[in-house]
Parts: structure tokens; sequence; C-alpha cells
């Protein structure tokens, strides 16, 4: 898996454009402590695994 970059950055956006879910790469998990702790509050974060798992985790499939 990739890893997001500019993490912050990518969650301003998706805050500025309403989301209220961001699916991401396990690998990026390390990077949330750069992000200030509103930004984050502001998400449901879902991390995966494989895109496999990405896929199901869309789809609401356990």
């Amino acid at each position: 898996m990739i890893k997001v970059d500019e993490l912050a950055n990518a969650l301003q956006v998706c805050l500025d454009s309403g989301a209220k879910k961001v699916l991401l790469p396990i690998t990026s998990a390390a990077d949330l402590g750069t992000v200030p702790a509103d930004l984050v509050g502001s998400f449901n974060l879902i991390f995966y695994n494989s895109a496999e798992d990405a896929v199901f985790k869309v789809l609401g499939v356990e």
C-alpha cells in the first residue's frame, strides 16, 4: 500500500468538500501525529490493509 503524501493537506481538502468518512491506507496511520487534532476529529477515519479490504469496507461488507 502506498501512504498518502501530505496527509494534513489531503484531509483539509476532504473537510472543505464536506466529507464525513475518509478511507486511508494503514501505512498513513503513522502520519496522523502530524495532523491537527481538530482536523482528525472531523472525520470517521477508516483504515484498510489491501485493495480488497478497501472495497469491502466501502461496501460495508465484513
